[in-house]
């Protein structure tokens, strides 16, 4: 997948190479084969805010990800920078982290992330993209009664992280959060609650991509049903209720969509391909944007000769079957059996 077309590949050390005589030990014979899948928006190290980040729960969720196919993640923001060690490990996952959360005051979980004020918002964001992956994740907006960071500042953020080689992702769950981050040029929009429709043709022109996370936010309604209507969950719930056709009106206007989890349970890329499939993504489309679309958007290689040996290999089609996705025959992680 997505090419359809019959081939034979060889793990050489962790590559691939397209190979029909060789003679080889067999792996697999037949099946569909996916590039590894991914998850383009995971934390792991923590699950709530009142965690502290913690290498071994860090590796715990990575394992968790790689048994279900996951072999790449990016962690867009964290409680602390992802320790270099993991880019090592064979057993986990490649990794694309975004250094720590940069918050503003007022504007996410206090002392989660890196707490910053606006003015040093630019330099904070080169320092945690050039300490990372090249990523670096700014806290956008936070909650309806806070203004969002101001436009100025966010060019500026993109502006200085761009010259230095890297990317942004903003995390933006209200229209003035979305507006600011879309006009000044992110790289990624996370979450894009109440993101206007009016913004995502200049989001397909400059390549901002949308990572709606409809795992997580699928789970608002069920948390506010019993409770006393608030302004803040009157929020939310006309949020979600307006994410899946946000998320088709994106994929329409030619946005690229991701997919991604969020938090806990970790692994569960598959309900998010669920969800977006639900959106009225085609099939193919929501499965390549937790596999080869999302590889290619990282600057991964999919299924080629010299590509990484990263695959996923299944008994049916997934684009029939979607639900195959939780039962990979062979997982194979930088050239090794894993699974």
């Amino acid at each position: 997948m997505p090419d359809r077309e019959t081939r034979t590949f060889v793990v050489v050390g962790d590559q691939l190479r397209v190979d029909p005589t060789s003679t080889a030990e067999i792996i697999s014979e037949g099946g569909w084969i996916l590039p590894g899948l991914v998850d383009v928006h995971t934390h792991a190290g923590t699950e709530t805010p009142d965690d502290k980040f913690d290498d071994d729960v860090m590796v715990q969720h990575l394992t968790q990800h790689r048994d279900a196919g996951v072999l790449v993640v990016r962690m867009p923001g964290s409680a602390a920078r992802i320790p270099r060690w993991v880019d090592t490990e064979p057993d986990l996952p490649r990794v694309y982290s975004a250094g720590r959360w940069l918050a503003t005051p007022e504007r996410f979980f206090p002392g989660y992330g890196r707490d910053v004020s606006e003015a040093d918002l630019p330099q904070a964001a080169v320092e945690e993209a050039l300490a990372s992956s090249g990523w670096c994740k700014v806290i956008g907006d936070w909650m309806p009664d806070r203004p969002a960071v101001p436009l100025d500042v966010l060019k500026n953020v993109v502006l200085e992280v761009h010259a230095v080689g890297g990317r942004v992702a903003v995390h933006c769950q209200t229209a003035e959060g979305c507006y600011n981050a879309v006009s000044a040029g992110a790289d990624s929009l996370e979450h894009g609650m109440h993101l206007d429709h009016a913004l995502l043709e200049q989001m397909a022109v400059q390549k901002t991509a949308l990572v709606p996370t409809l795992t997580t936010f699928s789970r608002i309604p069920d948390r506010y049903r019993d409770q006393e209507p608030s302004p803040r969950s009157t929020w939310l719930v006309s949020g979600w209720k307006g994410m899946l056709s946000t998320v088709r009106a994106a994929h329409d206007a030619g946005v690229t969509v991701l997919a991604g989890t969020d938090i806990v349970p970790f692994g569960r890329i598959v309900d998010e391909v669920g969800w977006l499939i639900r959106a009225g993504l085609p099939t193919e489309t929501a499965i390549g944007a937790a596999s080869w679309t999302a590889r290619s958007w990282l600057g991964l290689r999919s299924l080629a000769d010299g590509a990484p040996a990263d695959l996923v290999i299944y008994d049916e089609d997934p684009t029939v079957n979607p639900r195959i996705l939780t039962q990979p025959a062979r997982i194979i992680l930088k050239g090794r059996i894993v699974g």
